[in-house]
């Protein structure tokens, strides 16, 4: 009986070395923001070059495709060897697999389109805590076996240190198989003179996965489905960890912002609070946290207009006990405002809380213009003007000119993206163009935007059985009464994944997340630009590549390119400088 297990085991090692070896494996990698679909056939280029600045994360795609199965398919990185000795250890890549997705329905109005497997969570080789690697779950990145015909891929990420050193650094990726045959793919990485500072320019609103997911557990073990993490700790670290990695604002403890009463009917952040409040702004290089309603405190902001001051006064002993200037405070006050009832309310308490004249902002997610018919405004409800600090119009809601009028009295403009609707934007859905997720912080800039938010917590999977299975989709309710189900939008309110089937609670990225922190490290390049003094030269380059914001450039190495340009003017410029 041995015999012939260690007969057929031979057969099977050598069918496996056949099909490794006999295959027309090809594997080819791709730098520009695109995704990659498995229908999608071969490309020519197989070695990788890179530029980034220090204190910056830059990416590229590994794809492999056989004519024949592959098995045991794996990705081994390699340290990157630059000037006078420096080198870059493969620790600072962080490698994933992409997991493809069947979308069989497109989002809505989202045409032409055609069904296809779309990559979008990205399973991590390793856990991101402990950096142990992932074994024995429902879906381990490497090895895998690859199916004959299809189109599959890895994708790499790697961190350039504030402190390397400027230079090419060159090494080898190697694509390996289980029967030994091994592709080497050349990198090439150019590290820029100068560096991104720690704390991103551009504001992020995008909400806490880790809050988001709390309901989801609690569903799911209602329905028996699964239990909840056991270490809700473990998974708020880990979030916040993953969007600080990103360049995204995690959200602080609710008790780091929570105002309490005081006997003389004062308010007070505790100090221990507030130190709390530092350690995670400076150590997850937050620039805005939102703070809680003051409807907390407060019933009616006129007829207590003395217990809303004293509530705010909490906030702005916190902020300076902060002592971190560019940290800003704000309240969401309304979110789309589309009936006059809430026109009333937003003119209510946003003036209220202005003319306290403290340091927490009020946001409403609304555009800065009031016309009939559009937005779900009507002029007869009056506008919001006096009321709110921070404008944040809808991407096909914004307009230049009023915008531009808000902006001249010192108020702030940020941006946001929902459902497709109105005139095409550069809409956030997994079966749009990969590169709509890094063009509007172009656009941001171009028009003097310092924000952007995003619904959901980036964990919206409450429409969906199985995430890892099925895309996480949004269906409207208005949409679900008619029995429309076609109506949906793939992956709104989701850039994560949860990460219990990929081997640990909390989150995994998306190759969408992927192109946002490539959208906010390239707002940051602009906005350095911005602070020497060469806005100019920046405008000039980015208005060549987006006219509106229904109207961009389309290719997505033209954005590579642009970067490659303003990296160029940095560097000149910091050179010259004494």
């Amino acid at each position: 009986m041995k015999a012939k297990s260690a007969s057929l085991h031979v057969i099977l090692l050598s069918l496996t070395l056949c099909l490794c070896v006999r295959a027309d494996w090809r594997a080819w990698t791709l730098t520009h923001t695109q995704h990659v679909l498995r229908s999608d056939r071969p490309a020519a280029d197989l070695a990788v070059k890179l530029c980034a600045a220090r204190n910056e994360w830059v990416s590229f795609q590994i794809l492999i495709r056989a004519d024949e199965p592959v098995q045991a398919v794996g990705l081994r990185p390699g340290g990157l060897r630059g000037p006078a000795g420096a080198i870059l250890p493969p620790s600072e890549a962080r490698c994933h697999r992409q997991h493809q997705l069947r979308l069989e329905t497109g989002t809505y109005r989202n045409t032409p389109w055609e069904p296809d497997w779309y990559p979008d969570p990205l399973i991590p080789f390793e856990h991101p805590a402990t950096a142990r690697k992932i074994e024995s779950t429902r879906f381990v990145a490497v090895p895998f076996d690859l199916p004959a015909d299809e189109t599959h891929g890895f994708w790499v990420d790697l961190y350039v240190p504030p402190e390397a050193a400027p230079g090419d650094y060159q090494g080898l990726y190697h694509v390996t198989c289980g029967a030994g045959r091994t592709v080497d793919i050349p990198v090439t990485l150019t590290v820029w003179g100068f560096t991104l500072p720690p704390t991103p320019t551009l504001i992020t609103a995008f909400g806490s996965p880790a809050e988001r997911m709390r309901d989801y557990y609690r569903r799911q073990a209602a329905d028996g489905k699964q239990a909840e993490p056991a270490d809700w700790q473990a998974v708020d670290a880990q979030c916040a960890q993953l969007l600080s990695d990103h360049r995204i604002n995690a959200t602080p403890p609710s008790e780091c912002v929570r105002p309490i009463r005081q006997d003389n009917g004062s308010f007070q952040i505790p100090s221990p609070q507030v130190q709390a409040l530092r350690e995670f702004v400076d150590h997850y290089h937050v620039n805005a946290v939102q703070i809680p309603h003051p409807s907390r405190a407060v019933k009616d902001p006129d007829a207590e207009r003395d217990t809303l001051r004293a509530w705010l006064a909490a906030f702005d002993r916190a902020a300076e006990l902060l002592d971190r200037p560019g940290v800003v405070f704000y309240i969401y006050l309304k979110d789309e405002p589309n009936t006059e009832e809430d026109y009333r309310y937003v003119q209510k308490w946003g003036r209220a809380v202005r003319q306290a004249r403290s340091a927490a902002k009020v946001l409403v997610v609304e555009q800065t213009w009031t016309e009939p018919g559009k937005g779900g405004a009507d002029s007869a409800w009056g506008d919001l003007y006096g009321a709110v600090d921070i404008w944040c119009p809808l991407f096909s809601l914004h307009r230049q000119d009023s915008a531009v009028q808000r902006q001249a009295v010192g108020e702030t403009l940020w941006t946001y993206t929902a459902l497709c609707q109105g005139e095409p934007t550069p809409w956030w859905h997994i079966d749009y163009p990969l590169l709509n997720y890094r063009v509007p912080a172009w656009m941001a800039w171009r028009d003097g935007m310092k924000g952007l938010l995003y619904w959901g917590g980036m964990s919206y999977w409450s429409q969906t059985d199985d995430p890892w299975i099925q895309p996480p989709v949004y269906i409207g309710r208005g949409a679900l009464q008619q029995g429309r189900k076609d109506i949906l939008y793939n992956g709104e309110g989701s850039l994560v994944y949860p990460a219990r089937d990929a081997g640990y609670d909390g989150i995994v990225p998306t190759i969408r997340l992927k192109a946002l922190r490539d959208a906010i490290e390239d707002y940051e390049y602009l906005a350095i630009l911005d602070r020497l003094g060469k806005s100019v030269d920046a405008r000039r380059i980015v208005q060549r590549l987006t006219e509106s914001w229904f109207q961009w450039d389309k290719d997505p190495t033209a954005y590579e390119a642009a970067r490659t340009e303003l990296a160029a003017i940095i560097t000149r410029r910091v050179a010259d400088k004494p």
